[in-house]
């Protein structure tokens, strides 16, 4: 899970590496979308398109910072330019409100500085909603996913007993800060060997590690190593089952009424039945959720 702590917004500026911008404005008065970014013909809904806060009805779009390292959440095309199911997810709620939706790919941990620091209206990267973090910002949850660990291919690894093993992880995650130090104290207080764990700056160099047999295992979030697994299934395999299951939001503002509208576009999504078809797509959907929500950690 992709819990990270902030850097300071001075720290930011140097994060913006990238725009893109995906145009879902609606033709005039057909409620119509660009069919090129909008695959699942979702509908501009007029009546939620007039919630949305002035500024941003003015500029006709939302501006989005996500970190496209992620996949199948949200990486990068052959140009550079960021896909996976967040990205069409995100892409269908600008639809549903009939506004561009324009992307910056930022580090991860410059995201959240940069929605509290107005440079991005949302952020839209795998962010586990935690009561930490709704600290600074509230988040719109749409997702469910748990940390799952693999390995080689017929090697035989228990996340519940990896004292001595090498495991890549991304830096900063949830399994960096958390999940696998609390593994490794459990083996070292009971004598045992530590767990050696390898820091990678991106999701993408961590797996490859494990392709390359550079280490015994990797942690991630559970629709990662879902999608690893099934497109290096001849090298990497699952390790265990999915635990820790937390939902995923995406970061608005604190206090914005723009959290309201995302919450709103996406139930209308999850009832026209579009975020399932987004989800079954990319092979997602054992993670979905019937109602959109705001702020789950803080209420569970």
């Amino acid at each position: 899970m992709r819990i990270r702590y902030a850097l300071p917004v001075v720290a930011v500026a140097a994060a913006l590496l990238l725009t893109g911008c995906v145009d879902n404005s609606g033709g005039s008065g057909s409620g119509s979308t660009t069919g090129a970014s909008n695959p699942y013909g979702v509908k501009k809904d007029d009546a939620l398109a007039k919630t949305l806060p002035s500024d941003i009805e003015k500029a006709g779009q939302i501006t989005v910072g996500v970190d496209a390292t992620y996949a199948p959440n949200e990486y990068k095309d052959s140009n550079g330019n960021p896909i996976g199911w967040d990205i069409d997810l995100a892409n269908a709620i600008g639809a549903k409100l009939g506004v561009k939706m324009n992307y910056t790919i930022a580090k991860f941990d410059n995201i959240i500085p940069s929605i509290t620091g107005a440079r991005y209206n949302i952020g839209v990267s795998s962010f586990t909603d935690t009561t930490e973090r709704e600290k600074q910002v509230d988040f719109v949850n749409y997702y469910n996913a748990g940390v799952l660990w693999a390995s080689q291919k017929g090697k035989t690894v228990d996340p519940d007993n990896a004292c001595g093993l090498k495991v890549a992880v991304e830096a900063g995650t949830y399994e960096d800060t958390d999940e696998v130090p609390a593994k490794s104290k459990a083996c070292t207080d009971a004598g045992k060997p530590a767990i050696q764990v390898l820091k990678y700056d991106g999701q993408d160099q961590a797996t490859n590690a494990l392709v390359l047999g550079q280490v015994d295992a990797m942690s991630a979030d559970s629709p990662i190593t879902d999608y690893a697994v099934a497109k290096q299934g001849d090298k990497i395999q699952k390790a265990g089952e999915t635990f820790d299951v937390a939902p995923y939001g995406i970061a608005v503002d604190k206090g914005s009424k723009l959290t309201d509208v995302i919450k709103n576009a996406l139930q209308s999504l999850i009832d026209d039945g579009s975020y399932g078809k987004i989800l079954k797509k990319w092979g997602v959907d054992d993670g979905a959720v019937t109602a959109a929500a705001v702020n789950a950690a803080s209420k569970q």
